[in-house]
């Protein structure tokens, strides 16, 4: 008869061929960069850090159609066809299926247009050949990491990292929600964090953080990866291999003081995260190995002994893609956003009104978009990303349900429409609502659909 006993206590891994490739994709200094309505500056005076793409494939068996997942320091996509036109080149050049590569962007406020439309603005003629610049990159960073890949395990640990701070402050004396520091309410801090090893040492790490990158504001004129930069930078020398940033669910995440024109704020914020990442690593047990209860000693106690053992890591690589239907809210059309534009004189709202023009262009005139998600399986992780900026209620929603398994939540992936705050939200007045071009109720299909997608994709063998 089997003695009952404990089950292995083990951290979500996934092992296979895992490829990493890095390329330099800093702008140039003088492209059109004025990411703020109060701006008073329209090109870039010079560079704060380098701005990277990373690439990692993910493959069951050597020469197996990848997974790709890429990460670029960029903040967001104006326009559908400009994000379109740069994913497709890049399945096209590596002969991906859609659902294979999700391209992920930092989400820095600090970074050039990707607006090709910008074109006849100061420095504006240098975004087209910028994004081809990009392009390429992705192109060779993904193609390096395919031809570089080893059998290697990725594992995943939760950390925490108070960096976040709710953003949705509400204003004295008026029903207005102002986009700043909320003392009074909480903030997701979870920190996800995977260590990809080989059979000697760590070759990447992967950081997946919900908040957003807006510690620099209109008084910056300086190119920067934000916080990005200086935890990318830390977690590197630390370990020697490239770490890739994933942005999370940070709708109404970001850094308690912002706005600043002081790029020395942007480090030291990127130095609190990189201290967390490198805790977190430190918690780990190490690759292929689990927890094993192996008895009770009497001591002055009755100790439980756990013991280090081998563990055989999931190999298990899924992907779908698949396109949840949102609802819209009643919005002008594109004509009228078009002609308001025109009439406008001032400098804040004629830059609301050009963001308002490319979300209409990009959803459509429906009363539905059609918004695709991806769900990727890496193991005993989940991977969830899709174009808007998702409230931090998704994350904590699927990483609820789907416990044990990791969950990786990526906003800004393939593209970019608005937000998605939970119903509850819709009932105040802050940015986050009046931006949308969403209907109360779009976050929770948007959940129920990755969530119902997730189940299966973890019962599947």
């Amino acid at each position: 008869m089997t003695q009952p006993t404990y089950a292995p206590f083990k951290e979500p891994s996934f092992k296979g061929w895992i490829g990493i490739g890095r390329e330099d994709i800093t702008p140039p200094a003088g492209i059109y960069a004025r990411n703020w309505g109060a701006a008073k500056h329209e090109v870039a005076s010079g560079i704060h850090l380098p701005f990277t793409l990373t690439a990692v494939t993910f493959q069951n068996g050597e020469g197996e159609s990848p997974l790709l997942l890429i990460s670029a320091d960029l903040g967001w996509w104006k326009s559908a066809e400009d994000e379109r036109q740069l994913r497709e080149g890049i399945l096209q050049a590596l002969s991906l299926q859609p659902f294979q590569l999700m391209f992920c962007l930092t989400h820095t406020h600090a970074g050039p247009s990707t607006f090709t439309e910008d074109v006849n603005k100061p420095g504006g003629h240098l975004i087209a050949p910028y994004l081809e610049r990009v392009q390429q990159a992705a192109i060779a960073a993904a193609k390096n990491a395919l031809k570089t890949a080893k059998h290697a395990t990725l594992t995943w640990h939760y950390g925490t990292c108070d960096l976040a701070k709710n953003r949705e402050l509400p204003e004295l004396g008026t029903d207005r929600i102002i986009t700043g520091l909320n003392p009074a309410a909480a903030a997701d801090n979870t920190l996800l964090v995977g260590r990809i090893t080989d059979a000697q040492q760590v070759i990447g790490t992967i950081v997946n953080y919900a908040c957003h990158p807006t510690t620099l504001g209109a008084d910056n004129q300086l190119l920067s990866p934000d916080y990005i930069g200086a935890m990318r930078a830390l977690v590197e020398a630390a370990t020697g291999a490239p770490c890739l940033f994933l942005q999370g669910a940070s709708g109404e995440l970001s850094p308690a003081e912002q706005y600043s024109g002081d790029t020395s704020l942007a480090d030291q914020y990127g130095r609190q995260l990189g201290f967390a990442v490198l805790s977190t690593l430190e918690a780990m047990l190490p690759p292929d190995q689990a927890l094993f209860f192996t008895g009770v000693v009497e001591s002055g106690a009755s100790l439980a002994m756990w013991n280090k053992g081998a563990y055989a890591a999931n190999t298990v690589v899924k992907g779908e893609m698949t396109a949840v239907a949102l609802p819209l809210k009643e919005l002008p059309s594109l004509a009228e956003i078009e002609a308001a534009w025109a009439a406008c004189e001032d400098h804040v709202i004629k830059e609301r009104l050009w963001r308002q023009r490319g979300i209409r262009k990009t959803i459509g005139d429906g009363i539905v978009s059609e918004m695709p998600l991806w769900v990727w399986r890496l193991g005993d992780t989940i991977l969830a990303g899709q174009p808007n900026e998702t409230y931090s209620a998704f994350q904590q929603e699927l990483r609820a349900l789907l416990s044990p398994v990791a969950v990786v939540v990526m906003n800004i992936v393939n593209g970019y429409a608005g937000y998605l705050p939970p119903v509850e939200a819709y009932s105040r007045k802050s940015y986050a609502v009046w931006q949308t071009p969403f209907a109360p109720g779009a976050l929770e299909l948007l959940t129920a659909s990755a969530a119902a997608i997730s189940q299966r994709l973890i019962l599947s063998t």
